[in-house]
């Protein structure tokens, strides 16, 4: 048995790393901001309540100590609409942080450090002309914490980044994200979508990655995942049928049709003084691509089949049946 320590334990993908630690043998503490879902951490879990940025660096290094590996899994995502300009939110929310934290792994002698990070690292590699290392502050931000940690870790412990892209699941107490989508379905005529896929993978198989990174990853690997080749067309069809709606009410236009009304309302964010991650009209060209991977791009993680669509339906099914109004009132 080893014992590890997962940041963001009570969130998504940390609480289900948590439970395949802890199905595989081994030894699990968590350090998480205080919320109300707390209790929903497994008994077997050391758990631990607070904000990393305020914590001093010895405190730090007493959850350190003894600790085999460090699962990064906490940070800011593109949801996020900060003030202009978002590439300094960003930097802050996500490199500083990870880059003090690496280091402290370093010193305290830890030997393996998993970043959970974004899918749009690897296609602002691929792909130059969206602008994801220049003008857009959160992939930018997402390759230099990657950047910060494998360095700090260079000759000492091993760093293994994880790509993620759509995840699927759930977590008790807290609700999906996925139902931020439901507004762009719960409209009068037809709803347009861009012509592009994702990647997708369920919440499980994040875990199954993340312990297969620990476990057989490389220092320096940068693993993209991928289970299920997502069209956006098909999850808007979920979300319709999820609500009651005709699912051939979906209508796929192309990018010229569709890339006026993202560059208005990109226009509009600027007038308000903020500014999103991925500016509106790149993220329209990237919905209008087919960005997934390879899933041999991540065989040596071990990550296991699973029903990614089933999940899906699994996920919009319970954000319909337990109305924010209802569980927040």
């Amino acid at each position: 048995m080893t014992d590890t320590l997962v940041l963001g334990g009570t969130g998504l993908l940390g609480f289900h790393t948590t439970l395949e630690l802890l199905a595989r043998g081994h030894g699990v503490t968590t350090l998480s901001l205080p919320t109300t879902e707390t209790a929903h951490l497994p008994a077997q879990a050391d758990a631990h309540f607070g904000d990393l940025t305020a914590m001093s660096d010895d405190e730090l290094r007493a959850l350190l100590t003894g600790k085999h590996a460090v699962f990064y899994a906490i940070g800011a995502d593109e949801r996020t609409v900060p003030p202009a300009p978002a590439a300094h939110f960003f930097y802050e929310a996500n490199v500083l942080p990870t880059q003090r934290m690496a280091r402290l792994a370093r010193e305290s002698g830890v030997a393996k450090f998993v970043l959970y990070g974004s899918y749009t690292a690897e296609w602002a590699e691929q792909w130059p002309d969206l602008g994801y290392r220049t003008r857009n502050g959160y992939p930018r931000t997402r390759l230099a914490q990657e950047e910060v940690a494998i360095l700090e870790g260079q000759g000492a412990m091993d760093v293994m980044v994880l790509r993620l892209p759509y995840i699927f699941g759930r977590v008790e107490g807290q609700r999906p994200l996925w139902e931020m989508f439901f507004p762009m379905v719960q409209t009068d005529g037809p709803v347009a979508c861009l012509p592009g896929s994702t990647s997708s993978v369920t919440v499980r198989q994040v875990a199954q990655a993340a312990v297969g990174a620990m476990e057989h990853g490389e220092h320096d690997g940068r693993y993209p995942i991928n289970a299920y080749d997502l069209t956006y067309a098909e999850f808007f069809r979920m979300c319709c049928e999820a609500l009651g709606r005709d699912p051939g009410d979906v209508m796929v236009l192309p990018l010229e049709a569709m890339l006026p009304g993202y560059e208005a309302a990109q226009a509009q964010t600027e007038a308000a003084g903020v500014e999103h991650g991925i500016h509106l009209p790149d993220s329209a060209r990237f919905q209008s691509r087919d960005a997934v991977s390879d899933p041999a791009a991540s065989a040596v993680l071990g990550i296991e089949p699973d029903d990614v669509p089933g999940a899906i339906r699994e996920t919009l099914r319970w954000c319909v049946e337990h109305p924010r109004e209802a569980t927040e009132g």
